[in-house]
């Protein structure tokens, strides 16, 4: 196991010791460390990755980050789901992936998604239904970004942590 890390970019250093291409390998975990989830591009997906994220964390001993990853997830599954959809994404080829990885009391929350498009924060716009995903998720997770996948896509993670 890694060594605790010291800050955020120290852990996100660490966690490259393993890409989200090479999570998305589903014989590349091993269940008590990683997990990945592939979900449908539709809205009940959103339920389904803050159903697997709650129950993950409560697996690793780490529910008292379930709230804020709850939410993070459904703010980054949503996206997803809206990209997917979106021509000229191959859903089929690229499905949307939920990636759940500890280090220690720390975890990354990651979904991968078949768009190319970066995510871009916008000036969050409190009256408007949409467009605070992002503020959302800077506000709740102690980092964020996102990676683009050598199978097309990107993978937009989150990092948590939890009490030491």
């Amino acid at each position: 196991m890694v060594e605790e890390p010291e800050s955020a970019t120290d852990y996100l250093r660490a966690t490259r010791e393993v890409s989200f291409d090479d999570l998305l390998v589903a014989d590349r975990l091993d269940g008590s460390d990683a997990t990945a989830c592939p979900l449908s591009p539709q809205a009940d997906s959103v339920k389904t990755a803050r159903d697997v994220t709650r129950s993950t964390l409560r697996h690793w001993g780490l529910s008292e980050l379930s709230d804020d990853a709850a939410l993070v997830v459904s703010e980054l599954v949503t996206n997803a789901v809206r990209y997917a959809l979106c021509p000229p994404v191959r859903v089929d080829t690229t499905p949307i992936t939920l990636m759940l990885m500890r280090i220690s009391a720390h975890v990354v929350l990651a979904v991968a998604d078949p768009s190319n498009e970066a995510p871009t924060p916008k000036e969050p716009d409190f009256i408007s239904e949409n467009g605070r995903g992002l503020y959302i998720v800077e506000t709740y997770s102690r980092c964020w970004g996102w990676d683009h996948l050598a199978r097309g896509g990107k993978a937009v993670w989150a990092v948590f942590s939890g009490t030491d």
